[in-house]
């Protein structure tokens, strides 16, 4: 088990009190443990997840980054319940409740949402109705295409997407740039409580990570109770979002927390000092 570092001060889990506002605990990860699914039925395989730990509070962005095959994606994908991996031991807490049983569309209705590192494309599906049906499951709501369109229009006006998306097959023949885009106008219409986001700012140049991450700050103007848990490789989009507390994850472990000068000392040195040094010793 590597040591564990935390740069600053980390107050109650439960809550916090910042002036005369109290902020109440959104998503708890305890002790998580997990693993691959064994395709034949075996079992569970070797763990990637090995005991994470992590408190996100309501209205906050937490970033994880970490070198490839440290366990970002397997814990951003078994927060949401994958049947590709299992959880092995610890809990998954949302709102109050313990969601780790909770199957993958009970964590999406109770308010959870991810946004995949490789969105997938579905053909015969057409944007406007995939939303169209996420919408009433996650909110009960039966609005008409016409009215969905009216909100998706402008979500699509805000992120620079033309008009004709909606009526085209989900993510079929879309860029890079383009699955992003879309992916950030669910999270504005579906209106989740926590978004993880995997690796958003994948494949994508400057000019278009610039219009998702200003989406982004959007969607947390509209709903600054929104609780944001981003895994990324780069400072580049760390710098547009400006994340409350950052965390290094290396061999399915986060090893150290803290904020922005986590990001400058991974631009400094490299995962080499958090993954080598003794972090008790120079924090």
């Amino acid at each position: 088990m590597p040591p564990y570092l935390h740069y600053g001060h980390r107050t109650n889990a439960g809550e916090r009190t910042l002036g005369l506002t109290t902020v109440t605990e959104l998503f708890r990860v305890e002790g998580l443990w997990a693993a691959p699914t064994d395709p034949l039925g075996d079992g569970p395989t070797e763990p990637i997840l090995r005991g994470v730990d992590l408190h996100v509070e309501a209205g906050e962005v937490h970033a994880i980054m970490g070198p490839n095959g440290s366990g970002k994606s397997t814990l951003a994908t078994s927060l949401m319940a994958s049947p590709e991996y299992v959880v092995t031991a610890g809990s998954i807490h949302f709102r109050g409740d313990d969601v780790t049983a909770w199957p993958t569309d009970e964590r999406a209705k109770a308010g959870m949402f991810l946004a995949f590192q490789y969105p997938q494309e579905i053909p015969g599906v057409s944007s406007i109705q995939f939303l169209r049906q996420a919408l009433s499951a996650r909110k009960g709501l039966d609005l008409s295409v016409l009215e969905l369109r009216v909100a998706a229009m402008e979500w699509m006006e805000r992120l620079g997407m033309d008009s004709s998306f909606v009526d085209r097959y989900l993510n079929e023949g879309f860029s890079g740039g383009e699955k992003k885009r879309n992916e950030i106008m669910q999270l504005a219409i579906l209106e989740p409580t926590l978004a993880i986001l995997d690796e958003t700012d994948s494949g994508l140049d400057i000019d278009a990570l610039r219009i998702v991450a200003k989406g982004l700050h959007e969607v947390r103007a509209d709903r600054p109770e929104m609780g944001v848990l981003l895994i990324t490789h780069y400072q580049r989009l760390l710098d547009e979002l400006a994340p409350d507390h950052i965390h290094v994850m290396i061999g399915g472990q986060i090893v150290a927390s803290g904020g922005m000068e986590i990001a400058e000392r991974l631009e400094r040195d490299g995962y080499e000092w958090f993954r080598d040094a003794d972090l008790g010793a120079r924090a």
